[in-house]
């Protein structure tokens, strides 16, 4: 069982899926306003839901897409398939092996805590008091 906060999938693929379960929402949302038809001001804010709802995820996939263009492009060395890479701890989109391009983390358990801002402000600060 993995432990919370570890990488157990790549974050492209996350935001790729919640941008997926967006667009059904909003189908389900539209479809609910036609179930209340019968009420029109019920069913105009159902489909108005439905709509920011699909216009919010194809704005989620523009931003991934742009993402993912400033992606790393790596090799996973467990599945030998190319893969991209976002922050300093990833999980390959193939095989969900945790990988890391930070000879400083080489070694460890990798967790997504090394991706935060607040990290590596604290390892610069203990680097330079050492």
């Amino acid at each position: 069982m993995a432990q919370q906060g570890s990488i157990n999938s790549s974050k492209i693929n996350k935001i790729r899926s919640f941008a997926l379960i967006l667009i059904f929402a909003g189908i389900l949302l539209m479809y609910g306003g036609l179930l209340t038809r019968s009420t029109e001001w019920l069913m105009a804010i159902f489909f108005i839901l439905g709509l920011l709802a699909i216009v919010f995820s194809c704005v989620v996939y523009v931003w991934i897409g742009t993402l993912s263009l400033r992606a790393v492009p790596i090799v996973c060395p467990s599945c030998e398939k190319p893969t991209k890479m976002l922050g300093r701890v990833d999980a390959c989109m193939h095989c969900k092996q945790p990988l890391t391009l930070d000879k400083d983390l080489e070694g460890e358990e990798l967790d997504t805590k090394y991706n935060k801002r607040s990290y590596k402000k604290k390892a610069k600060e203990n680097n330079t008091k050492s």
